[in-house]
Formats: C-alpha cells, structure tokens, sequence
C-alpha cells in the first residue's frame, strides 16, 4: 500500500467525485462533490483539499482547514480536519488511518501542535476510529451540534 494525498485536476476529478461511504455512513460524511461545494462556500475556513490515493487508484478524500485563525463557534483550527472519506470498496484497509497519520506530519511540519475534528454522535459514527488513533472529546459541541475530538500532535 502506497498512499499518497494528490491535487483534484482536470484529470482526476470525476473519479474522486465517484467516492461514495456506505449508505448507512451518508449521515456521517458528505460527499466530496458537496465537500467541494462546502469549500468554495466557506474560504474563511482556509480548505485544503486531496484526493487519496494507493498507487494509481483514489480510494478516498480529505479536506482540512489549513493553519486558519480560530473564530468559535463557527471556526474551529488552526488545523481542523474538516473531512474524511473512504469510498465504500476500500474501507477496512488502513487508509483512514493512514491518512491521518499523513496529516499529522503535515500539520507538525508547519508548526502545530494539535489537530482537531468532529463527528456526529450516534451509532455507526467515526467516535471509535477517531479514539483508536489517539483523539479524544475536547469538552464542548460545535454549532451543529457534533462532538469536537483533540489529538496532540507535537513530537
């Protein structure tokens, strides 16, 4: 497995718009196309964006908000990972982990020193993903009511 986080291009862009989470998993995660969407709409949040790929094949999405300037409640960061997913045909293999571990670098090379998300509760939600990789509940909701998660980060 060699996982590499790409730039969505000309090229690329309707096979990681084909990305699809189980249906059950729909409630959890938007797609990427609303992803992108949500990107344009929302510059505030500084998103960074790949496609993520093993070898030549995308397997998934990720989008943050890049070393932004907190602004609760609305604004979570510096470094937010603003979304994760794996299609539906790659789950189970490692690459979410994966991809947060790429993160982490990411976000220690440029100085931070913790990463956040969030999730909605509920059965089926990413809560025991997120603690198996170290996260745990920062204490508070964010205004949609999801439940924001902590990692250190610094080395």
């Amino acid at each position: 497995m060699t996982v590499t986080l790409r730039e969505i291009t000309d090229d690329n862009r309707a096979a990681v718009l084909a990305l699809r989470t189980t249906p059950d998993q729909e409630r959890f995660v938007t797609s990427v196309e609303d992803s992108l969407d949500e990107a344009a709409d929302h510059p505030e949040g500084n998103p960074w964006y790949r496609a993520v790929y093993d070898d030549d094949d995308p397997v998934g999405f990720v989008m943050l908000s890049w070393d932004v300037a907190p602004r609760p409640p609305d604004i979570n960061g510096p470094w937010f990972l603003w979304k994760l997913l794996v299609d539906h045909r790659s789950q189970g293999r490692g690459y979410g982990r994966e991809v947060v571990r790429q993160v982490v670098e990411i976000v220690r090379e440029h100085g931070g020193t913790e990463l956040l998300t969030s999730h909605v509760p509920g059965d089926g939600s990413p809560a025991g993903f997120y603690a198996r990789l170290g996260f745990v509940p920062r204490g508070d909701l964010d205004p949609e009511g999801e439940i924001i998660l902590r990692l250190l980060v610094w080395r």
